[in-house]
């Protein structure tokens, strides 16, 4: 499993409405698209005083099916434009890193 792992931050006082942006519009698009590969998507936050930083983490079964949604240049962010235009800062390429260990399932099991 490959996780894609990306930041973007918002000041306080533009974090709910981008908040709502994700959940509402941006994550059930690209569930809508169906890629063959993608196993889901965590939305982290975290408030850094005077910012706060949301995280995402996307799942895919493979760096082919990374490359199926990001394109060649997999590392280049998709950070619409709405989401631009209310960030303060994001990061301008996605980290890329393999699963090696996961304990989590047993957890819930």
């Amino acid at each position: 499993m490959i996780a894609r792992i990306w930041n973007g931050y918002a000041t306080n006082a533009n974090a709910p409405a981008y908040e709502s942006l994700l959940q509402e519009k941006i994550i059930p698009s690209i569930e809508q698209k169906n890629i063959s590969g993608f196993k889901g998507l965590q939305l982290l936050k975290r408030d850094l005083g005077n910012e706060t930083a949301f995280t995402t983490i996307m799942w895919f079964e493979s760096m082919d099916a990374v490359k199926q949604f990001a394109g060649e240049d997999f590392e280049t962010a998709h950070v619409p434009a709405e989401s631009q235009a209310i960030l303060s800062r994001f990061d301008g390429r996605s980290v890329h890193c393999e699963l090696r260990y996961d304990n989590l399932a047993k957890q819930h099991c």
